[in-house]
């Protein structure tokens, strides 16, 4: 029986559910291990607490030392919806590789599936804002609602399946993010698909990581040459999605590549009136927010929390967009 080197670092992960404004712990994974039988993984792992609405239970499996994880698809046992709390509940998948002596670390977890090509973000509160720009100020605490957002900016190949065409300047390359798309155009396209563009506050929510934030200036990183596309790196031209390190989300080119368009009007000092919960933005404006930088922009408005804005009728090379799906 050959054995995998055994796992170091197993994420022990519960979900964190919003129950009005309190949170609370549902779940705890705790124990997890894992073997290989030939070519056959069985995961061993106990669970307090049981499964809650949309919830089950999900496999990762990362074979770079943690940095990318996949989902297991083909997992058999205790994984799923009905998954009752209880001691070594067993997983077990058949592999392609034999995968001892490498460094695979497995992460069982309670999560919520998301929509095929977007990530499920658990809502929860966080601190909006910065101190760095006039417009970020003043810091300010926000509650969002739980969503689901594309995992990549979304692509020319995807824009012109559905619209029919490619407006795009860097044409060409059909795993590069559309541009040259007007805020109208990013709304018909999300009506076409049946999602919608996200809220500023839920954009700077997902950009820092939700609630498995690590505080970093960059969406993912606090060196944006790891997980962004930017004037110092980008060749002055757009590059294919998730070619970077995704954020603690799963979320790709958030910091760079193309700015993204948010639902939101731009106000300047709105943020001291602003809502607490799920903000949506001024009533009314003359511009459309833009959140993340692009591949002509400085690290500096690159940063999670950096606003930027256009009239919305406006297209140009460096603006593109990302959707998001609300829980329910």
């Amino acid at each position: 029986m050959k054995k995998i080197k055994q796992i170091p670092m197993v994420s022990l992960m519960s979900t964190l559910l919003l129950f009005a404004n309190d949170f609370t712990f549902a779940q705890t994974i705790t124990n997890v291990q894992a073997r290989q039988e030939g070519l056959e993984i069985i995961i061993t792992y106990d669970m307090a607490g049981g499964i809650r609405g949309k919830e089950e239970i999900m496999l990762d499996v990362s074979t770079d030392g943690g940095r990318n994880y996949e989902t297991v698809t083909n997992a058999r046992g205790d994984i799923g919806k009905n998954v009752k709390p209880g001691k070594r509940k067993e997983i077990n998948f058949m592999t392609q590789n034999d995968l001892s002596g490498l460094n695979a670390n497995f992460k069982v977890f309670v999560g919520v599936k998301a929509p095929q090509g977007m990530v499920y973000v658990a809502g929860g509160t966080f601190q909006m804002g910065s101190n760095s720009e006039s417009d970020e100020k003043p810091i300010h605490t926000v509650t969002v609602s739980s969503f689901y957002m594309d995992k990549t900016e979304v692509t020319q190949a995807e824009y012109r399946k559905v619209m029919g065409k490619n407006p795009s300047n860097f044409s060409g390359c059909d795993d590069c993010p559309v541009e040259q798309v007007s805020w109208h155009d990013a709304v018909a396209y999300a009506n076409k698909v049946g999602k919608r563009l996200p809220t500023e506050a839920e954009w700077e929510y997902a950009a820092r990581g939700g609630n498995k934030s690590k505080g970093y200036k960059y969406s993912g990183s606090n060196d944006l040459d790891a997980v962004g596309w930017y004037n110092s790196n980008s060749r002055s031209k757009t590059h294919p999605v998730a070619q970077k390190q995704p954020n603690e989300l799963g979320l790709y080119d958030m910091s760079g590549n193309v700015w993204e368009w948010c639902s939101d009007w731009y106000v300047k000092g709105y943020y001291s009136s602003s809502p607490q919960n799920d903000p949506q933005g001024p009533n009314s404006g003359a511009s459309r927010v833009l959140r993340g930088g692009s591949w002509g922009n400085s690290a500096f408005d690159c940063r999670v929390a950096y606003r930027y804005r256009s009239n919305p009728d406006g297209r140009y090379y460096y603006l593109g967009f990302r959707l998001v799906l609300s829980q329910d």
